[in-house]
């Protein structure tokens, strides 16, 4: 407001506005400029290195995205965050998991929600490290407390124990606070029991995931290999 008021003021007395419109006016500048700030934040925070727009997703390149094509629409309209949905986006790598999942965690930072993007290797890793200092329930918070967590990257590594310990409690907590996870990928739910250690782990994971869900196979050629890569491409 302070740095717009003179202009405004000058451009007000032109149009013949009164004084209550004059301040309306003023103060809509300044909400509108609170909320591009809140949203540069949100975003600076959410480590999610890219805005990418829904209408850079290929929906023509495999049929499983025209299939899914209007599920992913609806969902843009971000009802899954206050039902607390989780979305599992499966298929091989190239395929646009990532990329997609960055599309709903940009939409949400639009939104003023709070989101957090991380490969699943750097999160358990950091809450490895948080065990040496004593500080894994600090820590834990950072993953369960974001509106949104995208957790990228889901089995091209192995867990042992801990680690597969560790990811159940981030799930089994976000579950019970009913905050919606984004998990991407390579590997169907009957595999998860080689990635998680054992079965036993892997289902508790993947009933928590799975009870309020939208699950997404997404087929087709990766589209790095293609040649289809988007500005920013499609992962």
């Amino acid at each position: 407001m302070s740095r717009q008021i003179e202009a405004t003021i000058a451009e007000a007395a032109a149009k013949n506005l009164s004084v209550s419109a004059t301040l309306e006016w003023l103060a809509d500048m300044e909400l509108e400029a609170r909320n591009g700030r809140a949203i540069e934040r949100r975003f600076k925070c959410s480590r999610l290195q890219a805005q990418p727009s829904i209408d850079a997703f290929h929906f023509h390149h495999h049929k499983s995205r025209v299939q899914a094509k209007n599920r992913i629409l609806r969902l843009l309209d971000l009802t899954f965050l206050r039902q607390g949905t989780n979305l599992v986006l499966i298929g091989n790598p190239g395929v646009g998991k990532t990329f997609l999942a960055r599309i709903f965690g940009w939409k949400a930072c639009q939104a003023n929600q709070r989101v957090l993007f991380t490969t699943a290797m750097d999160m358990l890793n950091h809450l490895l490290a948080s065990q040496v200092d004593h500080s894994l329930v600090r820590k834990l918070k950072t993953y369960t407390e974001p509106v949104l967590l995208i957790v990228d990257e889901l089995g091209y590594l192995s867990l042992d124990q801990q680690t597969s310990n560790l990811f159940y409690q981030v799930i089994s907590t976000r579950h019970s606070q009913k905050r919606s996870t984004i998990i991407t990928t390579n590997t169907p739910f009957s595999d998860w029991g080689n990635i998680l250690f054992n079965t036993t782990i892997a289902t508790a994971i993947a009933d928590r995931l799975v009870e309020n869900s939208e699950i997404f196979l997404l087929g087709g050629d990766s589209l790095r290999k293609a040649g289809k890569n988007s500005s920013p491409p499609e992962e």
